[in-house]
């Protein structure tokens, strides 16, 4: 058995008391959110956030690649969620004008539809387990707490962190 790292730095019981937290959290939420986009659109949280994600691009459309980065996916998963989204009809896969070698993914006018019906209840669900439980304040010190996972997982910023950075979608 190799001994300990001098270096480590164990969690404090305070720490790890929010840790424990924040991974039971991680573990519930996928679940929950999948869950109600599942029983109310027949979708899974995947394709409902890579539905959403496509219906604030211009013209619906992005190319495949950019739509993995930002919804946090390898091409390959993201490619069979496309796939499964293709078949449905909600989807279509476009030759990228600038680039022959890249393919777009576009948003039919079917998955405009199944987004705008499910966008409700998927809203009502993120608002009654994140935000119903907090106090109006609580959420700035919810963003910043988020900020400053993010800035140290994803210095990049390759996801969005805010609306108004989003392009206008048509």
């Amino acid at each position: 058995m190799s001994a300990e790292p001098e270096s480590t730095r164990w969690l404090s019981n305070h720490e790890r008391r929010a840790w424990m937290r924040l991974a039971a959290v991680l573990e519930l939420l996928p679940a929950t959110l999948d869950a109600q986009v599942r029983h109310d659109s027949e979708l899974t949280h995947v394709e409902y956030y890579s539905l959403a994600f496509l219906s604030d691009q211009p013209g619906n459309r992005i190319q495949m690649s950019e739509l993995a980065a930002r919804t946090n996916s390898t091409l390959p998963r993201l490619s069979r969620v496309i796939t499964a989204l293709e078949r449905a009809g909600l989807v279509e896969r476009l030759p990228n004008e600038s680039d022959a070698r890249a393919t777009d993914v576009c948003l039919t006018k079917a998955g405009r539809a199944k987004i705008v019906e499910a966008a409700p209840g998927h809203v009502s669900k993120v608002r009654e387990v994140i935000f119903d439980p907090l106090r109006p304040d609580d959420v700035d010190e919810l963003i910043r707490i988020l900020d400053a996972w993010l800035d140290v997982l994803d210095p990049d910023q390759r996801m969005h962190r805010d609306p108004e950075d989003l392009p206008a979608g048509d």
